[in-house]
């Protein structure tokens, strides 16, 4: 096994644009003239989604044309006319006659907190990521839907750090797996390899770490206005060739990754979601790549605290 870059899939661009100033951006997955078969999982308890209902297994389509991450909440869910646009314009779609019309699957983390709560992705920013994409101009840190990701919010913005976006991918033999996240969770990270906490709550002095988990089980009070600006959302992409019926599956075995990675994670206060999409046709074990694929997810999340920069007055990994 063996690292690639996340930008070495067939069929698969990526395009990134974002606001720095106001704290927010957008990510988007061009998946190819006849799209890709795609599955998705959604494990916490508030997302902000667009077009999911395609992904369940009896639903019509059997393919999607593009995927957005973004910020902004459910303000964001605008970002996917630009992404409509831009691929209508290029004659990508369902054809329907009269036009074609392309499936975009959206979900947002919330990041009105972070800067100007009132600037948030919309079609125009979506539209420029989509040009980007053609170029390539995906990186890892704070940049599209990592903008204005931030991580360890438990005790609120006060005592949390700056995350980003993160990437990480596989190659085992002809087999490709690879994932892209946008980290902005309740809880802390972790390497899952060592067991060491890489970033998340802070304590007053501002560069030591409060353990999330354990101080939230120091109560069982019932919190009716619990905070709420989180969401870790990304995306596995495999080369390997399956509907969407076991991409589905895919999704939910790489949430696995979120676990790994992720403490706590999966909560009310999240709306942690995971999708997967086939880009190709090897023959492989849905399971295996279910396994890799919560693997690349669980380095990706690390690898998106350890790229981010300091912003917005929060810290990050490198000023620590």
């Amino acid at each position: 096994m063996k690292e690639i870059p996340i930008t070495s899939f067939r069929n698969l661009k990526i395009g990134q644009a974002e606001n720095t100033a106001a704290g927010t951006g957008c990510t988007v997955f061009l998946l190819g003239q006849e799209g890709a078969p795609a599955g998705l999982d959604v494990r916490g308890g508030g997302p902000a989604s667009r077009e999911s209902e395609l992904l369940k297994p009896l639903a019509a389509a059997q393919v999607i044309h593009a995927i957005v991450l973004a910020g902004g909440s459910a303000f964001g869910l605008d970002a996917a006319g630009g992404v409509l646009r831009y691929l209508e314009e290029r004659g990508i779609g369902f054809d329907v006659g009269v036009t074609k019309v392309p499936l975009v699957c959206q979900s947002d983390l919330f990041d009105l907190t972070v800067a100007d709560a009132h600037t948030r992705p919309d079609a125009a920013m979506a539209y420029q990521a989509c040009v980007n994409a053609e170029a390539g101009n995906y990186r890892d840190g704070s940049y599209g839907a990592g903008t204005g990701a931030t991580v360890g919010k438990l005790l609120g913005m006060d005592h949390c750090m700056k995350s980003g976006i993160g990437s990480y991918a596989v190659q085992v033999g002809p087999l490709q797996v690879g994932a892209v996240v946008a980290v902005n969770a309740l809880g802390d990270i972790y390497d899952y390899e060592t067991g060491r906490k890489a970033a998340g709550l802070l304590a007053d002095d501002g560069r030591t770490f409060l353990d999330s988990e354990l101080l939230a089980l120091q109560s069982i009070e019932v919190k009716e206005n619990k905070f709420v600006g989180n969401t870790t959302i990304g995306v596995v992409f495999t080369n390997a060739r399956f509907d969407k019926s076991r991409l589905c599956k895919i999704a939910g075995m790489a949430q696995d990754g979120y676990a790994r990675a992720i403490r706590p994670v999966h909560t009310t206060a999240d709306g942690d979601s995971i999708y997967a999409v086939s880009l190709g046709d090897v023959a492989a074990d849905q399971d295996v790549v279910g396994a890799l694929g919560a693997r690349v997810m669980a380095k990706a999340i690390l690898r998106a605290v350890q790229a981010a920069e300091p912003a917005y007055g929060f810290p990050a990994v490198s000023s620590l």
